[in-house]
């Protein structure tokens, strides 16, 4: 193993993997170190019971709560991440997420940069993860330099259905922007086994298949699976990080860089700064606002199920949303969410909420349901945050907030569905502290150093060689899919990296403090 890379990633997920990607060709030496390996192409990829009931492609660690119990996260260390089981939408954020927004439960605050500023890295991003869509359906939409890379997604007869019902009430039902591999002679076979599962074919547009593989083609990127970085290291004043230390088939390595990325999402990449204490930041690296693993977020979900006699036959369900009640209503004046839909729900997927009732009602209730997810913005807040036990463990202290705006956007969805012919409306919450599939906001990035932990670029305002990308630095959840935006994020900070980066020569050496 060579111990001097120019840059070493420490994570392959949508930040770390698109980084990648984006300096292959820079001719500087990478090396990407992801505690995972690849994830087993199987079988079970596309088993319900495996996926859902024994959750075979999930951590098996455990975190701990506020009060020391412990709980099973939802989140996979593999190559790709969690991009290898998420459901593929990849939204732009609003223009005006951009911007300080009133909720009816607090402030979302502003972000450093300007929706102008991700714009051309947004569009980079489509192209990129395969996003197809269709433009000027939804009134809440961001200007685009360009449209979709691919055609939208066609709905199946059930949805096109109900699209126009709702287009006679007044509403603008649009197409999901979704990441899969579906233009001609395109892998994507339109299955049901697509959100939350991995995909057996590669058909997903997700960081291993769109940006590790074709960074590993390069001679310069080197990756190292299994690999779990205990700490990022700093030579004795503090200001710069010097090296990884990680452990591997139980031996420790040190690898030394010029640049160290932590992209390892934004509850591990809390805990990763915060283990790096050392002697000149004794409260965790690059900590001294205080903020690192402070401003947890996650979205409200919460899962509306349309009931009727007749069975529904789609098998492709995730390629319909509904952006009408994001920034309000005539009847309440503040933001509420998005609407989309969950892919088809199957009998296996409810036993979780529903432990207690028999297989056969589940799948009944499956095989006569249309499913749709309700998203809203979930506020920062100081004191849902992330820290470590005193033995090291992640412990995660959370509370959820602007439940009022969700709780609206419940009423005014099944509002819509009644009139659109739906007299069966379930609503079932999708939260808790262990749902974590959208977690940001625990290394914010602004323009203050005593109000952030990053800058612009994800670089920390304290050790000048060190970023951090991942959905970590959101200053606020908004209240839509947060992958293509860590994507974006990622082409740029890349873009960045490629005109600052001062590369020293690998053959000269850097002294490390432990």
């Amino acid at each position: 193993m060579e111990k001097r890379y120019d840059i070493i990633i420490i994570g392959t997920g949508a930040g770390g993997g698109t980084l990648a990607y984006a300096l292959k060709d820079s001719g500087m030496k990478i090396l990407i170190l992801e505690r995972g390996d690849y994830l087993p192409e199987e079988p079970e990829n596309w088993n319900t019971k495996a996926v859902f009931t024994e959750k075979r492609y999930k951590t098996k660690e455990y975190w701990y709560d506020e009060q020391g119990n412990p709980f099973s996260p939802g989140t996979n260390y593999c190559v790709g991440g969690n991009t290898k089981v998420y459901g593929a939408v990849m939204y732009r954020l609003r223009k005006e997420d951009f911007k300080e927004i009133k909720h009816e439960g607090g402030i979302s605050p502003a972000w450093p940069i300007d929706y102008e500023d991700l714009e051309p890295y947004y569009a980079r991003a489509e192209e990129l993860y395969l996003v197809h869509g269709k433009s000027g359906e939804d009134l809440t939409d961001p200007p685009r330099s360009s449209p979709f890379p691919f055609p939208e997604v066609p709905h199946e007869p059930t949805l096109e259905k109900i699209a126009a019902r709702l287009k006679k009430q007044g509403l603008n039902p649009l197409h999901l922007p979704m990441a899969v591999d579906l233009h001609e002679g395109g892998k994507c076979i339109r299955c049901k086994t697509c959100d939350g599962f991995p995909c057996n074919i590669h058909a997903k547009g997700d960081a291993d298949v769109c940006c590790i593989q074709p960074a590993l083609k390069s001679p310069n990127v080197t990756m190292i699976t299994n690999a779990y970085a205990h700490r990022i290291l700093t030579d004795e004043s503090g200001s710069r990080a010097t090296a990884v230390e990680f452990e591997k088939d139980g031996k420790i390595f040190i690898v030394v860089a010029d640049t160290i990325v932590a992209s390892c999402g934004a509850v591990n990449s809390a805990a990763l700064l915060l283990r790096s204490a050392n002697a000149k930041h004794p409260e965790g690296l690059a900590n001294q606002s205080g903020l690192v693993g402070r401003n947890y977020m996650m979205h409200i979900n919460t899962a509306v199920i349309a009931l009727e006699p007749r069975e529904n036959p789609t098998v492709f369900q995730k390629t319909f949303a509904l952006n009408d009640f994001y920034f309000g209503s005539s009847t309440f004046p503040y933001p509420m969410g998005n609407v989309q839909m969950l892919g088809k729900l199957q009998g296996s997927m409810m036993k979780d909420k529903k432990p207690f009732i028999p297989y056969p009602i589940l799948n009944g209730v499956a095989k006569r349901s249309i499913d749709f997810l309700l998203m809203s913005e979930d506020l920062p807040d100081n004191e849902n945050r992330v820290t470590l036990t005193e033995d090291g463990k992640i412990q995660v202290q959370y509370k959820v907030n602007n439940m009022n705006a969700h709780k609206e956007l419940i009423k005014e969805t099944k509002k819509m569905l009644k009139r659109a012919g739906y007299p069966i409306l379930v609503a079932q919450p999708m939260g808790g502290i262990e749902t974590n599939s959208h977690q940001c906001g625990t290394i914010r990035f602004g323009n203050d150093p005593d109000t952030s932990v990053l800058d612009q670029y994800c670089r920390a305002h304290t050790v000048q060689n060190l970023y951090v990308m991942d959905a970590s630095f959101f200053p606020s959840s908004a209240a839509l899919n947060p992958v293509l935006t860590i994507v974006a994020q990622a082409l740029r900070v890349g873009n960045h990296l490629l005109k600052q980066k001062t590369i020293i020569p690998a053959g000269e050496s850097m002294h490390v403090s432990k």
